[in-house]
This record gives structure tokens, sequence and C-alpha cells, in this order.
């Protein structure tokens, strides 16, 4: 039997990404603040980016100051640092799912041996193929940490009956409603994930997610960054199959400064700009830090932009086309909007929507993007690219009613973004738009409060996990 007096270690490793990187840092910090020794391993690619953008060799320096114990180190993902893994992205998933493992495998070995306050715990991104072998090799409490809303994961979780019903996996897949998933009353088959709707699904991405929802049924707990009034059928479905704690947002303590760094780009200062614009007449538009889109969507909502006259922020990604293709906005653009048009490669996005002057966020969708929307009550434009922004895209439109489509799967002209913007940033649809996101804000903030949800979860997480270390 362990120490009953010891603190969880846990040896955390999230997802090479900097959409899963950012909320696993601040579920890293909040677990030490809740007296929790954390030893958070990056890859070092990942940090290699986030030094390269912040000076930061160790992330976690400033967090140790508030006498947090978070130990920081790094391991290989197989791949050499110069490697384009947005451009080969099939070679770098490959990598994660054939290789990754041997060098995580390797590197949690020599913590549990080394160190002098005994490894009880491993938290790792659900969409980690190996979480359950390298957890019970070295006799550790395996904890998925899901980085997207509970819809999505039961979606994943129950890939058996959507295969089962025809609605994945099939040679003619079914388009009528899906209403036999446990916790979910109906969802269109239209509104899963990227890889559910694809024609091939003998892709590297379906081998990984074939691997990772067997997986994650393995799972001692399973921890979530939802709000459990948000998708309380869901949460509430998936605690039946096993231990899931909804604890999100999960949030730096200081929303708009965090004190780890976690962007892989240099952060551009929009701050001084915003300052001279009026309250609520920006529109802030970016489509993440992953997903790609095409040349012609790129053009049309940059002749949208223009033709609205509204002040926007615009970050665009060298990449978001092809990193071999970074040429793609319409001749004499900028010169065109230079007055109201700020382009940047990359923001410190928290600190654009939390000003008074952001008024509106066209997004891809991403889960990060939709909780910092919420928790600023900026209303939203969904233009879905990829992966779960489909199924979000759900969430904030049809369910919340906190956002618009931008085109709803239909080309995307000058003249719909136009509209769009439009119905987004004035007039009585968008004053009905912020009365409802005020509402799901407010859904969010009570969940953090001391007796809210997510902080009675987080609480009785710790205290099970605690419960399951003493009787192992």
């Amino acid at each position: 039997m362990a120490d009953t007096h010891q603190n969880p270690h846990a040896i955390m490793i999230p997802y090479p990404l900097q959409g899963h990187v950012i909320p696993s840092v601040h579920l890293a910090v909040k677990l030490a603040s809740n007296g929790f020794t954390i030893t958070f391993i990056n890859t070092q690619w990942i940090h290699h980016q986030i030094s390269k953008a912040s000076g930061a060799e160790d992330i976690f320096a400033e967090a140790r100051k508030s006498g947090h114990d978070i130990r920081y180190a790094t391991v290989s993902d197989g791949l050499p640092l110069g490697f384009d893994r947005s451009l080969n992205h099939d070679q770098y998933a490959e990598s994660l799912l054939h290789v990754f493992s041997a060098h995580v495998d390797e590197a949690v070995g020599e913590i549990v041996k080394a160190s002098a306050t005994p490894v009880t715990c491993l938290i790792a991104d659900t969409f980690y193929v190996w979480t359950s072998t390298i957890a019970k090799k070295y006799k550790l409490l395996n904890m998925s940490f899901w980085t997207e809303p509970a819809l999505v994961l039961t979606l994943y979780y129950h890939l058996d009956l959507l295969r089962k019903n025809g609605h994945f996996a099939s040679s003619d897949n079914r388009d009528d409603t899906i209403d036999y998933i446990p916790g979910v009353p109906a969802i269109e088959p239209t509104d899963l994930m990227s890889y559910l709707q694809a024609s091939n699904i003998t892709t590297v991405v379906h081998r990984i997610i074939y691997k990772v929802f067997a997986d994650v049924k393995k799972a001692d707990f399973i921890l979530c960054n939802t709000v459990q009034e948000l998708e309380p059928e869901t949460i509430s479905a998936l605690h039946q199959k096993q231990p899931t704690y909804a604890i999100g947002p999960i949030f730096p303590a200081n929303f708009t400064k965090s004190t780890v760094a976690t962007s892989m780009w240099s952060e551009l200062d929009c701050i001084r700009w915003l300052d001279t614009k009026p309250k609520g007449s920006v529109l802030y538009v970016s489509f993440g830090s992953y997903a790609h889109t095409n040349k012609h969507d790129i053009v049309e909502i940059a002749h949208g932009l223009l033709l609205s006259e509204m002040n926007f922020v615009w970050v665009l990604r060298p990449d978001i086309v092809s990193s071999v293709d970074t040429d793609f906005l319409p001749v004499g653009f900028e010169d065109q909007v230079k007055d109201r048009g700020l382009i940047v490669p990359w923001c410190h996005q928290i600190g654009v929507i939390s000003h008074p002057a952001t008024g509106g966020f066209l997004t891809h969708g991403g889960w990060n993007s939709i909780l910092e929307s919420v928790w600023c009550s900026v209303p939203l434009i969904c233009f879905p690219l990829l992966t779960d922004q489909f199924t979000n895209r759900k969430l904030v439109v049809d369910d919340w009613k906190i956002g618009i489509n931008l085109c709803d799967r239909r080309v995307v002209t000058r003249d719909k973004v136009v509209t769009k913007i439009k119905i987004l940033m004035v007039g009585k649809a968008s004053d009905e738009l912020r009365n409802e996101i005020k509402k799901v804000r407010k859904l969010l903030e009570n969940a953090l409060a001391r007796d809210g949800s997510s902080e009675k979860n987080f609480n009785q997480f710790i205290r099970d996990v605690k419960v399951k270390i003493q009787t192992r």
C-alpha cells in the first residue's frame, strides 16, 4: 500500500499540438496548486517552438515561484527538429503512432526510477494510443485528459454503434438523424467530426482513432475540459461507463496572463491598435494553430472583410494554405485596409478577444477558442475546417445559439462573408447572440465558483485519485 500521506505525483504528457498543450499546461498548474507533484513532458519539437517564441527554457520556472512542485522534461517525437510537421502531416502522425511510444516509455521509466517522490499517476492526452500499456508497465494510475467537448468524446467512444448502424465505415453511409448514442438526443451525420464523415477510413489518423478509443476505455479516470451544465446528458452517460469529470473551462488563474509560456509562435502585440478602436467595433478572425484552408476561401474572406467596412484583426499563419504557398492574399489588400485592418501571423488570442474593442470572432471553431470567446461574451461566426470543429459548430450555433454559420458547407463567397459579418456585429440578431452568450458565460462562471460543478468535480477527482492510490 502507498504512503497515505504522500501527495500524488503525476507525469503529464500533452498531445503535441498547440490546442492540446494550452489546457494541459493550465491543468498541470491547477493540480500542482492542489498539492500534486507534476512532471510535465513536452516533445522536444514543441519545447523548441515555445522556447524560440518566448525565450523560456523552462516554461514552469515562473509557476514554481508560487511554490508549485512542477518539474519539466522533454522527449523526442521520433523526428528531427527541422522536419516540417505542418507540410508532412501524415508522416508526423505515423511517427506519433509507431515511434513516439518507445521514447515515452524510456522517459517515464527514467523518471519513475530517479524520482525521490514516488510517481503514482500518468495523465496523458486521450489521443495517445499507448497510455494504458505504459501506465500498466510502471504501475501508474491511468488518467485520460480530453481537451474537446464531451459530445465529441462520446461519438468517438461509440464508433461501434455508428458502424453497426451504417452511419460510419459503410460503403454508403446513412444520412438520416443519429438518435441511438447514449447521452446524445440526436445529431445529424453532417455534424459528426470530419474523420467520421470521410470516405477513406484507412488513413493514419483513422488508425490512431481506432486504437485511441479502444484504449481510453481502460482509463481509471477521464478528465474533460467542459462544463457539466453545458453537456449534462452526455457527461452523465459517459460517467456511467467510466469515472468522468467535467472540470472546465481550464483557464489560467489570471485569465489574460498565464505564468507559463504556451505559444509556439511569437505573439505580435495588437493591444495598442485595439486601444484606438471604438468598443465592440472589431471583428477578430483566426483559424487556429493547426487547420489549413485553401486560397479561394482566404481570397473571398479578404474581399468580404474589405466590403464589410468593419475594423478587424486577422491572424494569418504563413502556412494557413501550405508552408510552400505563403502568397495568398489579393494584390493590394493590405494597403486597402491599412486604416481599419491589422493582419498578423500570430497574436495573444485571449488578449484580443478580452479587449473591449472586440465585438465578434470569425473562427474555425476550435474548443479553446469557443471557451475563451464565451468567457469574454464575444459571439462567433463558425467556419469549421477539420476534425471536432464541425461538431463544435453544432453546439455553438444549433444548441447554445451563441453564433452563426459562415457558409454552412457551401462555397465561401465574399457576399456571404459580408452578410454574416454584419449580422454578427450590428442589429437585432447581433443583440440576441450577445444576450445568449452572456447566459452561457454565466454557466461557466458558476461552474468555476467555489461550490460550482467544475470545482466540485475537480475536488472529487482529487479525492478519488488519493483513495485509488491508497488501495492499490
